[in-house]
Parts: structure tokens; sequence; C-alpha cells
């Protein structure tokens, strides 16, 4: 499971002891730096019974997001030409603007 907006001090070992209130935990670990982690249960059902305890709950000051981890989405070939929906990208037409990191670049 996807376990997001974590503090960045969460610990792997708190989001193990964490979710083992609602099963067995096979593995946790925590993106370092970047609030999020994932963590693996032993069965679909105390998955689904860890997600809907703790999706929205208050952990350390933030409210938790709990979900079914997805793979990434692909990002197309880099062989150049054209943006694809990933892009960074400023403007846009008929004062539909987002602003953005300029022109569609990646860094």
């Amino acid at each position: 499971m996807y376990v997001g907006n974590l503090t960045y001090a969460v610990t792997s070992d708190e989001l193990k002891e964490l979710f083992s209130a609602y099963g067995t935990v096979k593995e946790a670990t925590v993106i370092e730096r970047k609030g999020f982690g994932f963590v693996e249960m032993s069965t679909p059902e105390e998955a689904e019974k860890a997600k809907t305890a703790l999706d929205g709950k208050d952990y350390q000051g933030r409210n938790m997001k709990v979900d079914e981890a997805r793979p990434p989405k692909e990002r197309g070939s880099s062989s150049g030409g054209g943006r694809d929906n990933n892009s960074w990208g400023g403007g846009g037409g008929a004062g539909k603007s987002r602003g953005g990191f300029g022109g569609g670049n990646r860094y």
C-alpha cells in the first residue's frame, strides 16, 4: 500500500508499528525525505482493514493518505519532439495558463 503525507521524520520502523495493529506487516519502507512510503501486509484483508482505519487519520500532525500502491505511469519515449502529459509546462492557450516551470523543459 502507498502511505502518503507523512512527516519527513517518520521512520520505517514507526510505520511498521502503526500498521501492525491491523495485521502482520511483511515490509514497511519510508522513502527518505519524500514524505511517503509503502507497506506490505500479509493478506489483502489485513491491508483493507489498515487502509480503512488509517486513511485520513492524523499521524504526527499530518493526515495520512493510505491507498493501494500502483505501478508508476510510463513516461513515453525520450526520443525528443513534442510534449507529453508529464511535462512541467508553462503557458497554455486562450487564457488558460497555469504557470509552471517554463516551456515544458524538465529539470
